[in-house]
C-alpha cells in the first residue's frame, strides 16, 4: 500500500480554512455545524474543517498527523479516510441534536483513535504524561469525554468542548476498527495460504541449482 499523507493534506486544509476564517469574516458562519445543517447538509462535512481558536486547531492538527499517518499506514490511505470522514460526519449528526452550534475535526480525530484502538490497541502513545497502550489511552479519553457530557447534559458543562461529538467519533471508529482488523487478519491468512506453482518454480531454480 502506498502511503499518501492524507493526514498532512487534510490539516492543510484545515489551516487555510482558518486562514480564511480570519479573514473573512463571514466564512465561519456559512461552514460551520448548526441548526440550518439539516437544510444545508454540506455543514456536516465542512464543519470538520474549521476551528476555533489557534490552539483548537494546532492540538487538533497535531493529533489528526500523528495518528491519522499511523492509521494510514496499517490499513491503506482510501480506507483510513473512509474512517476519517465517516467518523467524522456521522458525529456531527449525532452533535447537532445537542449543540447549538459547533466547529472542528475533534470528532473525526477521534474516529482515527477508536479505529487505532482496535487495529494496533497495544501501540504505545504518549498521553497524560506517560507512555501507554493507545487503548488504555483510548480509555482515559473516553472517561474524561464522558464526564463532560454528563455535566452538559446535566446543565452544568464543564467547558465548551464537544464531548459528545468526541465519544460518538470514537464510537463508529471503533466500529469500523473492528471491521478493518477482520480484513486485514483475513487478508494476512490469504497472503500465507496462497503459493502458485510459478513461485515454487522460481524458488526452485534460484535456490535449488
Amino acid at each position: 500500500m502506498k502511503f499518501k499523507w492524507h493526514a498532512f493534506k487534510i490539516a492543510g486544509i484545515c489551516i487555510l480554512a482558518f486562514i480564511l476564517q480570519i479573514f473573512i469574516g463571514s466564512f465561519t458562519e456559512l461552514f460551520l455545524l448548526d441548526a440550518n445543517s439539516w437544510y444545508q447538509p454540506w455543514r456536516f462535512l465542512t464543519a470538520i474543517f474549521l476551528h476555533g481558536g489557534f490552539g483548537h486547531l494546532l492540538y487538533n492538527m497535531f493529533a489528526l498527523v500523528l495518528f491519522g499517518s499511523i492509521l494510514e499506514r496499517l490499513i491503506g490511505g482510501k480506507r483510513f479516510l473512509l474512517v476519517f470522514f465517516t467518523s467524522g460526519v456521522l458525529a456531527n449528526i449525532i452533535a447537532v441534536n445537542f449543540y447549538p452550534s459547533s466547529l472542528g475535526a475533534s470528532g473525526a480525530i477521534f474516529g482515527v483513535i477508536g479505529a487505532l484502538v482496535i487495529v494496533r490497541p497495544m501501540l504505545i502513545v504518549w498521553a497524560f504524561g506517560l507512555p501507554m497502550p493507545i487503548f488504555v489511552a483510548g480509555i482515559l479519553w473516553a472517561g474524561g469525554d464522558l464526564i463532560g457530557a454528563v455535566g452538559y447534559l446535566s446543565g452544568n458543562p464543564i467547558n465548551n468542548t464537544g464531548n459528545l461529538a468526541h465519544l460518538s467519533g470514537m464510537f463508529f471508529g471503533l466500529l469500523l476498527g473492528a471491521f478493518y482488523r477482520n480484513w486485514k487478519q483475513r487478508r494476512v491468512k490469504k497472503e500465507k495460504a496462497y503459493l502458485d506453482e510459478g513461485s515454487v518454480r522460481n524458488w526452485e531454480d534460484d535456490w535449488m541449482r
